[in-house]
């Protein structure tokens, strides 16, 4: 009788067991809408430890595009095919993967229309995994801009972007190309032990304050033509650091 109620005991542990471990599993996984919903409705975010799926649109372009004039009448009335969105939230992962593609840029060929998104307050990737596309062209980072230990596994580009506070690319990892062409750092970058699998373009970058390169390893070619750091050649500067 007594053996019989041990086990079960046991068996009633272990499936309670089986459930928490299912739920903290489901815990882990995060939609991309439900953070854009947030966003939307000017929240912060702050997520850690998890794993996010389907893409996360700062430009939230699905749900502008049908709402703008065709091609053919911004054209002819003089406009522009710039769509920017402003986020005014704070935003924070730490040690999270994102599954799906992560757009703070994106040009849509049908319609031709760019869609970009620049960010207010602080904004941190930290330790964070990239899977797919994480796009940031033409973004403005105006306060604090943090990914370091993060790693950027598909196509990545901040090609125009600007930063007004020292941007952290700290102990980075890019496996394709990585793209920092027509950049500006206002207030110094940190690229220390950052690894580049490939090659790096960073023509026509601007550096104003701290530029931090130590350990920073390049597998195949850094393109610094015509770029500055503090008014210096790049080129001049890498050789001399």
């Amino acid at each position: 009788m007594k053996t019989n109620n041990i086990i079960r005991t046991i068996g009633a542990a272990l499936v309670m067991l089986a459930f928490i471990s299912t739920s903290a599993l489901a815990q882990k996984t995060v939609d991309a809408s439900e953070i854009m919903q947030a966003l939307k409705a000017g929240k912060d975010v702050s997520y850690q430890d998890v794993t996010i799926t389907g893409v996360l649109d700062f430009t939230f372009m699905d749900e502008k595009l049908d709402d703008l004039p065709t091609r053919r009448r911004w054209w002819r009335n003089g406009g522009d095919n710039e769509v920017d969105e402003l986020i005014k939230s704070k935003v924070s992962f730490v040690n999270c993967t994102f599954e799906d593609d992560v757009l703070a840029y994106f040009h849509d060929k049908r319609s031709e229309y760019t869609f970009t998104a620049d960010f207010e307050d602080d904004v941190k990737f930290e330790n964070c995994t990239f899977n797919r596309n994480a796009m940031f062209k033409y973004s403005e980072f105006e306060r604090a801009s943090i990914f370091t230990g993060s790693s950027f596994n598909r196509e990545s580009t901040f090609k125009y972007a600007e930063f007004e506070e020292m941007a952290q690319f700290e102990k980075t990892f890019f496996d394709e190309d990585a793209m920092f062409k027509y950049t500006k750092f206002r207030d110094g970058a940190n690229f220390n032990d950052a690894k580049f699998d490939r090659s790096v373009d960073m023509k026509y970058t601007e550096v104003r304050g701290d530029f931090m390169i130590e350990r920073m390893d390049v597998r195949w070619d850094i393109d610094t033509k015509y770029a500055e750091v503090n008014g210096r050649s790049m080129t001049r500067y890498l050789i001399d650091n």
